[in-house]
């Protein structure tokens, strides 16, 4: 979430409005607009506030056009009708909303079984708003097991703690390490390598580990990191040293598709070493933002000092959260979606989007001006440049000119030791239809004569015209 200031100087000067806005008298009421930066002086009625607020979003870009983001933004009416009429309910009152509270605990067990925890009724969980949340809460675990391991040497000058990831990790990561003061110890990348190395994160390991993260679809390109062989490597590392470091798995995007299309694959809690996974039911859990998942193995993996019992509105009521007011309406629309889908459901829905991001890269390359990074074959989402013939435009001129078409397409660059490296990303997603992915293609093809024909790159700022990718 952005931090804003204030407007500084704001400009005041008198604004008019359509007359028509004021129903009761268009000639009298309402003919100049209401200030922007303080409280009007007098209420005004509920349609007119309504028309001045729906004007300035429509200038906000279409959400269903957003390739950039990997937040759900379409569901059925149904499940708006639902989050509709549970929007006021304040979740975390556990006492008064038992039946919210009751669905929540529902969807920690399905995910324990979907998630293959060696005994899904003693595994623990919560919902949260989203993967940040989550992925703090399971930082902060790792933490508090570390500093009990190591009580007799911290807190002191002599041991402070890190946790040990890729550079490509979510920035969510960094902020746990900038807000708990744990020392973030990151995998460069190396040539086409774009995620961690399992041997070089185990190399980073020290006695001041609370443990490693691994990200299962890296935003960066869309692939999964090598989770088993992660946990091979610091197995390896404990048979050395004795060294037990855990594995936290950030499943923001991909915990919701491996289980259903990558049977083969193990990243989950049939590794011993993975203690806890976060996931994001807003994103290919396919809810509308914001809510998230963090689950642990067991409870031996959330230490019980973490969960505050409140005795709350006239009940006890474990809670371990951030957040301490969250509208029910999120968990409620969670819960449908698993009933509504299943696994079946859920298999062909997730099937259907990695089969669209799949047949797009694959005629995105066929144009001959791109080099494919990823095919959209892990999660459904693909990154390509240009082809190293191609001098007269570069990725920031393509993501700036797919704008004027209401594409918003992501153009950045990778991080340290690929810095020489810049992309786009295609992020495909449920309601991301085979219709809509050829009128895309039809719009990029329809820019490139007129970017082959550019003397040279023309986006001078790149740092300004990078798009947020995460």
């Amino acid at each position: 979430m952005p931090l804003h200031t204030g407007p500084g100087k704001p400009d005041e000067r008198p604004r008019s409005m359509n007359p028509f806005y004021g129903e009761a008298n268009p000639v009298v009421e309402m003919t100049e607009a209401p200030p922007r930066h303080r409280l009007p002086a007098g209420p005004m009625l509920p349609t007119t506030a309504y028309q001045l607020v729906h004007d300035e979003l429509m200038l906000d870009g279409n959400s269903r056009l957003n390739l950039a983001t990997f937040v759900t933004t379409w569901m059925e009416p149904q499940a708006g009708v639902l989050m509709n009429e549970c929007r006021d309910k304040n979740m975390i009152d556990k006492d008064e909303y038992p039946r919210t509270a009751e669905l929540e605990r529902r969807c920690v067990a399905m995910l324990a079984h979907l998630w293959n925890a060696p005994d899904p009724e003693a595994a623990v969980g919560c919902s949260t708003t989203g993967s940040s949340e989550a992925c703090m809460l399971a930082g902060m675990a790792l933490k508090r097991r570390w500093a009990r391991r190591n009580s007799d040497r911290y807190p002191s000058r002599d041991a402070r703690p890190n946790l040990v990831m890729g550079v490509n990790v979510q920035v969510c990561w960094e902020k746990f390490c900038n807000f708990w003061e744990v020392e973030a110890r990151q995998v460069p990348m190396e040539g086409d390598r774009f995620h961690i190395d399992p041997q070089a994160a185990a190399d980073l390991c020290d006695e001041n580990t609370i443990g490693v993260v691994g990200i299962l679809g890296s935003t960066f390109d869309g692939s999964y990191e090598p989770i088993a062989e992660l946990c091979a490597a610091l197995d390896a590392l404990q048979e050395r040293t004795g060294l037990d470091i855990p594995v936290h798995v950030d499943g923001a995007s991909g915990a919701m598709i491996a289980p259903f299309l990558d049977d083969d694959l193990v990243w989950d809690f049939r590794l011993p070493r993975v203690a806890s996974i976060n996931t994001s039911g807003h994103k290919y859990g396919l809810v509308y933002p914001g809510v998230g998942w963090a689950l642990w193995r067991n409870d031996e993996a959330l230490p019980e000092e973490l969960v505050f019992r409140v005795n709350y509105l006239g009940g006890d009521m474990p809670t371990f959260a951030l957040n301490f007011s969250r509208p029910g309406a999120q968990v409620a629309a969670q819960y449908y979606t698993f009933l509504r889908l299943g696994r079946e459901g859920y298999r062909a829905v997730q099937q259907t989007t990695r089969n669209v991001a799949r047949g797009l890269a694959e005629r995105v390359e066929s144009l001959g001006d791109f080099r494919l990074l990823t095919r959209g074959d892990e999660l459904p989402v693909f990154a390509f440049t240009t082809a190293p013939d191609v001098e007269a435009y570069d990725v920031f001129d393509v993501s700036r000119r797919l704008r004027e078409y209401g594409w918003l397409v992501p153009a950045y660059t990778f991080p340290a030791n690929r810095q020489d490296l810049s992309v786009l990303r295609v992020v495909c997603r449920n309601g991301f239809s085979t219709d809509l992915a050829d009128l895309f293609l039809e719009d990029l093809t329809r820019l490139l004569p007129e970017l082959r024909r550019q003397p040279y790159p023309l986006t001078r700022d790149k740092e300004a015209a990078t798009s947020f990718h995460h």
